[in-house]
């Protein structure tokens, strides 16, 4: 057994909030309250979903906006069907395989890939893929929405322009990424002012940060629509700025990028009817997961035997997702995903991730635009001749698991950030609220452990040491905390209510200072 030496005294609890007009659970306070306003004026879960989004961009920028992708789960209670959508990262049509060759090491990477030369599959303009983040949402907003799209973005502009609060959590996370972030003057002129993280002074508010020109492009895709981020005056700034510093992303690229709709790929375990992203996601790990789990979670809580049912499932699903869909090795590094969990009080459902991939994605802010953008070559298996190997305009194989399912009378959307350990994450909390009957707050709470493809599995400090010696058998184990930095689990929110009506209830990550639940007129 692998000893951890970290260690924190304190114990962190987070209050769960319902509410008849529906909740927004998010990974930022100020965004989860943009998407509770929204429903208090009458705006629709996706409507919510879209606004709390944009919002979020603007105030944990190091984690997704514009420059991204993501996937989007939408239950309409009106049809009683859930659909996804897909707004994915694209490879660039002029992207050469040859332009990334191994050097013989490993990378220190999320996959833990082998290395590329100068690793440019993970930092810098060479690992940037097509953004799918505009196109989803407002396909998202066009679709499903209730509210003009001028509605929705507009917090999010009025929060650009004041600029984020860099409070010691986000001291922290631009510190994580200093080194690289220095790389790239936009980036370093924005988050290192003065050559280091902006740090505040001990007994006076902390500073804000403004992102560079993000306000401005955020009031250009408020005022000209958002398909100007791939056919108008901000396409052409985009890909002015990624030639300049060696992108092969065109406006072909993005003139043709286009979010796609598709019915959701629909599973069942015992009575649970689950609904995930279909494709090059992890949701069809997600059902077979649970094929592979069968009727081995039982009895009142979750006891040794339940835990090694649960690392032998995940055990074996990810090795079934490595042989067929590409993706493989075993994270390692901090990921920078977000996810949104929405319901409303006319029984809609919406579970939303978005990413940059990496933290701070490529590393890469354009100088005039403002947007960071994402690293999503990274996604590809470097190797050539694989399923999920790099080639021009092809979608890589990601790891995000939004999901909606319905049991015994009530309907939950959740899903997770975290990397490969997000599937893992939103597997057990599933189980925890359907095999053991937990409520959304005591799911939300109840330790986890993570089994994402490689040869150690992670046990949260909080579980027995029963559990640690049935599950020992078999594995190798460390134990690690759950706590704020680093992030040894995946970082979950989610939202659950009764089918046909009555209040809702949302529960946000727990060990995160920023993620809470809003619903309207609650101040929490």
């Amino acid at each position: 057994m692998v000893e951890r030496s970290q260690h924190e005294t304190w114990n962190i609890t987070k209050e769960t909030v319902s509410s008849e007009q529906g909740v927004v659970a998010s990974h930022h306070y100020l965004a989860s309250d943009v998407g509770a306003e929204v429903l208090g004026r009458g705006g629709n879960a996706v409507d919510a979903a879209v606004a709390t989004s944009l919002a979020i961009g603007t105030v944990e920028p190091w984690m997704s906006g514009l420059g991204g992708g993501g996937f989007m789960m939408v239950y309409l209670a009106s049809e009683d069907k859930t659909y996804a959508v897909d707004f994915g990262m694209v490879a660039p049509c002029d992207l050469n395989p040859d332009d990334y060759p191994l050097t013989g090491s490993n990378a220190a990477d999320l996959f833990g890939w082998p290395e590329v030369l100068e690793n440019r599959n993970l930092i810098g303009y060479p690992s940037i893929a097509v953004p799918g983040y505009v196109a989803g949402i407002s396909t998202a907003a066009a679709k499903f929405g209730s509210l003009p799209w001028e509605d929705l973005i507009t917090p999010a502009v009025e929060m650009a322009e004041t600029g984020m609060i860099s409070d010691w959590y986000a001291t922290l996370m631009i510190s994580t990424a200093a080194a690289q972030l220095k790389e790239f003057p936009e980036s370093q002129k924005v988050y290192l002012p003065d050559g280091f993280p902006p740090v505040g002074e001990w007994g006076r508010p902390p500073p804000g940060i403004v992102l560079g020109k993000l306000a401005e492009t955020y009031r250009r895709l408020r005022d000209s629509g958002p398909r100007d981020f791939y056919e108008g005056k901000l396409a052409d700034s985009l890909v002015s700025d990624l030639k300049a510093g060696g992108s092969v992303l065109s406006k072909v690229d993005l003139a043709k990028y286009e979010a796609k709709v598709h019915p959701a790929l629909e599973g069942k375990y015992k009575d649970v009817a689950i609904s995930v992203a279909p494709g090059l996601t992890a949701g069809p790990t997600l059902l077979d997961t649970f094929q592979r789990l069968g009727d081995r979670a039982k009895g009142k809580t979750p006891d040794p035997a339940t835990y090694q049912a649960y690392a032998e499932s995940l055990s074996e699903a990810y090795q079934h997702r490595f042989d067929t869909m590409g993706d493989s090795n075993e994270a390692t590094s901090p990921s920078c995903t977000t996810h949104i969990s929405v319901a409303d009080g006319e029984g809609n459902f919406v579970a939303l991730t978005q990413t940059l991939l990496s933290l701070f994605g490529s590393k890469v802010m354009l100088p005039n635009s403002g947007v960071l953008m994402n690293n999503g070559i990274m996604w590809f298996d470097p190797r050539p001749g694989r399923p999920n190997s790099i080639q021009p305009g092809r979608k890589p194989l990601s790891n995000m698991c939004p999901t909606i399912f319905s049991h015994n009378g009530t309907r939950t959307a959740l899903g997770a950030s975290g990397g490969r350990r997000i599937m893992p994450a939103v597997f057990q909390l599933m189980s925890f609220l359907t095999d053991f009957g937990m409520d959304v707050g005591s799911a939300a709470a109840q330790p986890r452990i993570d089994v994402s493809g490689g040869d150690t599995l992670s046990l949260d400090s909080r579980l027995s040491p029963e559990i640690e010696k049935e599950i020992s058998k078999k594995y190798s184990v460390e134990r690690g905390h759950h706590g704020v930095y680093p992030s040894l689990y995946a970082c979950p929110n989610l939202v659950s209510g009764a089918i046909g009506g009555g209040p809702v209830t949302g529960a946000a990550f727990i060990p995160s200072p920023w993620a809470k639940v809003s619903a309207p007129g609650w101040h929490g």
